[in-house]
């Protein structure tokens, strides 16, 4: 069987991973935790994942963008029917969403709520690192991993990590195409070119074509390898729906949910000690915009699974959908700080001391208290 020289490049790119970690096999086995994070970017809307169908204001808010056969969690809430697979973890009391949440910063700019989000500090801009790394840091002789391109700010810092791109079936990484589109879109000359070339590839310029599920998979294979790392991240874009929101997030959120299955089928047996966030920088507006879709927001949502997760139930304060209730009369108030539910989780499952959690991994944030009861007991 013949091989492309991209392929043959990606396949030396895995195994040139694995010779960065010299010491896997010396690490202490599978007996320990593991903690995927996973990064929407793009802003994604928490309402349309999960329906509060026991607002009063929803259905009038939402009006034609509303969520039909969503998937019931309680008496007030409904999971999006794409969410087919976390639905049953929910059943299985191995998934649970955080509502209403929000990293500290509180505007609508993509690069700086991610950068904030990412940095894990209350400030925004001007941070080298992040707090995943920090708390790689934190731990003896642990390592990370992501599933990316380039290295993104939550892993940068001191601590050893490492990134691995999975080898794509397309001539084109999508990834690129993405980050060009809004330089050719500028030009009346080249826009409509590249917009051609996009269609030529059978993709959409505006996101991915079902990458996150390669993605998890790929970080389960090496999370669950003996001596593997125990902190992995894997990033997706294409979450900003400002137009055709439904179809758009309805394929979307089913790549979420098959990506969820993959890591949980790769991951095997450690996935009883395993936690997956899956994080956003921001929400969207609460009532549907003119196009069908939603703008850039405020509250969001978070979702946490895996068999150390105490699933099967939603938790966080939902503030309400009331004109009084909504932040500035337009987006979901959050109601708690994303780093509230950082530190639930990995200060009991990485086992972080929770002084070094408030002054190293999230600086000065001894003001902001972990989220209890996220975890297994």
């Amino acid at each position: 069987m013949s091989i492309t020289r991209r392929h043959f490049l990606a396949a030396g790119a895995a195994a040139t991973t694995l010779s960065l970690w010299p010491r896997f096999a010396q690490a202490s086995g599978r007996d320990d935790t593991r903690l995927l994070v996973v990064l929407l970017r793009g802003g994604l809307d928490g309402l349309h994942a999960v329906v509060p169908t026991g607002d009063p204001q929803h259905a009038a808010l939402r009006g034609r963008l509303a969520v039909a056969d969503a998937r019931r969690l309680d008496a007030d809430f409904a999971l999006h029917p794409a969410l087919a697979f976390s639905h049953d973890l929910y059943a299985r009391r191995e998934w649970m969403p955080v509502l209403a949440v929000a990293p500290p910063y509180r505007q609508r700019s993509h690069f700086e709520a991610q950068d904030n989000l990412e940095s894990g500090t209350a400030a925004t801009g001007g941070a080298s690192g992040g707090w995943l790394n920090r708390c790689v840091a934190a731990l003896p002789s642990s390592r990370a991993l992501s599933v990316s391109t380039v290295m993104p700010l939550i892993l940068r810092g001191p601590a050893e990590a490492t990134t691995w791109s999975p080898p794509l079936p397309d001539d084109v990484n999508p990834i690129l195409l993405q980050r060009l589109q809004t330089l050719y879109a500028a030009d009346p000359h080249l826009a409509h070119p590249f917009e051609q070339a996009v269609a030529a590839q059978g993709m959409q310029a505006g996101g991915n074509v079902a990458r996150l599920p390669q993605a998890m998979a790929a970080a389960a294979r090496f999370m669950a390898a003996n001596g593997g790392p125990r902190v992995g991240f894997v990033e997706n874009t294409g979450w900003d729906t400002h137009a055709q929101q439904g179809p758009v997030l309805a394929r979307k959120l089913a790549e979420l949910d098959q990506g969820l299955r993959q890591f949980h089928d790769g991951i095997g047996e450690a996935w009883s000690r395993t936690v997956v966030v899956v994080t956003t920088e921001f929400g969207r507006t609460a009532a549907v915009n003119g196009t069908g879709g939603t703008d850039h927001g405020t509250g969001t949502l978070a979702m946490l699974a895996g068999g150390a997760v105490a699933g099967g139930r939603v938790a966080g304060d939902w503030p309400g959908l009331s004109p009084s209730q909504l932040n500035e009369g337009r987006d979901l108030r959050a109601t708690a700080d994303l780093r509230s539910v950082f530190k639930g989780v990995v200060g009991d499952h990485l086992g972080i001391a929770r002084t070094t959690l408030d002054a190293r991994v999230f600086p000065d944030s001894g003001g902001t208290t972990a989220m209890k009861d996220l975890l297994r007991g």
